[in-house]
């Protein structure tokens, strides 16, 4: 709580899905601290073209995971 608590997404919850859209594999270090335990969904698919059909895809894909917040 002490770092997170100076973050400037204080007082937020931390995201459950992180999407990155462009074809890149990577975070680049976006959210780094409150990402841990997100799911994280990865399209080639561009910002600009990234619609209602692709969110809904990312959510249908999320939706089906079964997440265990870091255990096994």
């Amino acid at each position: 709580m002490l770092v997170s608590g100076h973050l400037y997404t204080a007082g937020m919850s931390d995201p459950d899905l992180l999407i990155r859209t462009g074809g890149e594999m990577r975070l680049s270090n976006f959210l780094i601290w409150q990402a841990a335990y997100a799911e994280l969904y990865f399209t080639p698919v561009l910002w600009p073209d990234f619609g209602r059909e692709e969110l809904e895809k990312a959510l249908s894909v999320f939706s089906k995971r079964q997440r265990r917040f870091g255990g096994i």
